[in-house]
């Protein structure tokens, strides 16, 4: 019911805000009588505030067309490969007519971005996907919004999840024969069991992982995020966040966990920010500082656009993820395709590398969560395990921003370098630890990781930069 009420009341303020929308125009238009009036820039500002507090945000683009490689303008193609019930596999085709950088372009790794399903469309890794096509061919899972899937296409759980993450690897290798994979966040719990149920069936395996700010072990130094999840019942998050869609959208029906309660929550996360950052928007629009006003713009109209998540996905991932911590336990069975249960055995993976990422200010995943993933890879050789915290960083500061583009991607460029067969290191890629010194990108040096004889989980440790 608390869904039909919201859609009923954002229907009924619609024209409102598209009024408001239209009054901010009035008032700052100098060919209008309007914009002559004292105090018009205030009351523009003050309309154009209101317009973009109560409008609807739909789903962005990524908008890449282009990127820089080397001093050379490459077009971006992006494209559709797989388009599954709830995800698409999206590609950036990239293309150039300088015969130098194509043949560069044909021999850099190919990567596979697992986007977070957790409440923000992948156009929040916009700018992780833009920094990544300068050296790398990449992919990216775009998850659809649960309340635009006919209840037709059926239920979508954490098994389902983690059984197009395999789909799509073996499609990547098929076209390339091998791939990196990269998760930021959410999705770096089914990845690592993707990959480990691969393993153990003797299939091809990524030739690194790389892992960003992920609940692995959310038992370690749990955050606001963790608490609530680890301290309400599975019974609660069933009776009090999940709702079935409204009749007038194509999944009418589905229970889901609805895009505005999850806005509602990450708002009341840090309420003092976001308003402080409203009434800067504001004093932005009055002084005409065009720029920053931009900024903002741009900003929370990525922040703004979230999606309902179909509610067997959800709840499966905090039972799984927060509560029972099976991945950990190493009592986590995943349903396959054929319907038969496997059991997730991380220690089964041992080949390619594991580089774990963490941000020291993140208020998300907290420290220890995604490095936990090197205890359980125990099959991994130790020389192929990396874990770099970058200083200063928050959990977005991982993947988005100046922090994500100097200091971190350094390091995942060129662990994913260190990890490619030899024609592509012969073209001029570097190796991870040399290049990572190089950037500056970490205060003290890579240390290579210890030699020892294998022992249990716990007493493993990466290599830290």
């Amino acid at each position: 019911m608390l869904y039909q009420i919201y859609e009923t009341q954002r229907s009924f303020m619609e024209p409102f805000t598209d009024l408001a929308e239209v009054a901010s125009r009035m008032f700052s238009n100098p060919q209008l009588p309007f914009a002559q009036l004292p105090l018009a820039q205030r009351i523009s500002a003050g309309y154009d505030l209101l317009h973009r507090l109560g409008k609807d945000y739909e789903k962005p683009e990524f908008g890449i067309r282009t990127v820089d490689v080397n001093g050379v303008n490459v077009a971006i193609h992006e494209r559709v490969d797989i388009d599954k019930p709830f995800c698409e596999l999206r590609r950036f085709k990239r293309f150039t007519d300088d015969p130098n950088t194509l043949t560069a372009l044909k021999v850099q790794p190919v990567v596979l971005v697992v986007a977070p399903l957790s409440g923000h469309y992948a156009t929040l890794l916009r700018d992780t996907v833009r920094t990544l096509l300068k050296d790398h061919k990449v992919y990216i899972t775009d998850w659809k919004n649960a309340r635009l899937v006919p209840l037709a296409e059926g239920e979508f759980h954490l098994d389902d999840y983690i059984n197009y993450v395999q789909e799509f690897i073996g499609h990547v290798q098929g076209i390339y024969g091998n791939c990196h994979v990269m998760s930021v966040c959410q999705p770096t719990v089914p990845v690592l069991a993707a990959v480990s149920l691969m393993a153990s069936r003797g299939e091809k395996v990524p030739l690194s992982m790389t892992m960003m700010g992920g609940p692995i072990d959310a038992r370690k130094s749990p955050t606001a995020v963790n608490n609530l999840a680890m301290q309400r019942s599975y019974e609660w998050f069933e009776n009090n966040v999940i709702y079935r869609v409204p009749e007038k959208f194509p999944g009418a029906g589905r229970r889901v966990y609805p895009g505005f309660l999850q806005h509602s929550g990450f708002v009341a996360m840090n309420p003092d920010r976001h308003a402080s950052s409203h009434y800067d928007y504001f004093q932005d629009l009055v002084k005409g500082d065009n720029d920053s006003a931009e900024a903002h713009r741009k900003f929370y109209d990525e922040y703004n656009a979230v999606l309902d998540m179909d509610a067997d996905y959800y709840l499966e991932t905090i039972r799984t993820v927060f509560q029972d911590f099976e991945l950990v336990k190493g009592t986590w069975d995943v349903r396959n395709e054929r319907g038969e249960l496997e059991r997730v055995r991380p220690q089964d993976i041992r080949e390619g590398g594991l580089l774990t990422i963490e941000g020291e200010l993140d208020d998300i995943s907290g420290a220890g969560q995604t490095a936990a993933a090197h205890g359980l890879c125990a099959g991994i050789p130790q020389a192929h395990h990396l874990h770099y915290e970058a200083k200063g960083a928050g959990h977005y500061g991982i993947f988005s921003g100046r922090r994500w583009r100097e200091m971190v991607y350094p390091v995942v460029k060129a662990f994913i370098a260190a990890h490619q067969p030899p024609q592509a290191v012969a073209a001029g890629v570097r190796a991870a630890p040399k290049a990572a010194a190089k950037t500056g990108a970490a205060k003290a040096r890579a240390k290579p990781a210890a030699k020892a004889a294998p022992t249990s989980p716990a007493r493993r440790k990466p290599a830290t930069v």
